[in-house]
């Protein structure tokens, strides 16, 4: 599975962005997407994920009420819709594939199998 992402920019704290990550290479039906961001000096963290089949989603704490995973069949590609951003929401944001279901936290780094090459977001005050 290749994944591309793409969407990433500046914009103004409160803004909004979206990103996008599509897949190639795979049917993603037995997969599930999540989103991560790494800041500079931090961990790469988990965002929010969606499975692909049910399309459930799930959310950091930091972002929930104000991200939104989403997917579309037809086009391959998972979203990450980013309203009211914050300052602390800079980072370069990556997308990741796992097999779905697994015996790992969907919050772990270490579980998912497919990366893709990161889209930088920064936010400005």
């Amino acid at each position: 599975v290749q994944l591309q992402a793409s969407g990433g920019g500046l914009v103004q704290a409160g803004g909004s962005l979206r990103l996008s990550c599509t897949a190639s290479g795979r049917a993603l039906s037995n997969f599930y997407m999540g989103w991560f961001r790494e800041a500079p000096g931090k961990d790469r963290e988990f965002v929010g994920g969606i499975n692909w089949s049910s399309g459930n989603t799930y959310y950091a704490d930091s972002v929930k009420g104000r991200f939104t995973v989403s997917r579309d069949n037809a086009k391959n590609t998972v979203y990450l819709q980013m309203n009211s951003l914050k300052l602390d929401d800079t980072a370069v944001y990556y997308c990741a594939a796992r097999t779905s279901p697994r015996l790992v936290l969907v919050t772990i780094r270490g579980g998912y199998d497919y990366w893709g090459q990161g889209t930088q977001v920064t936010v400005s005050s």
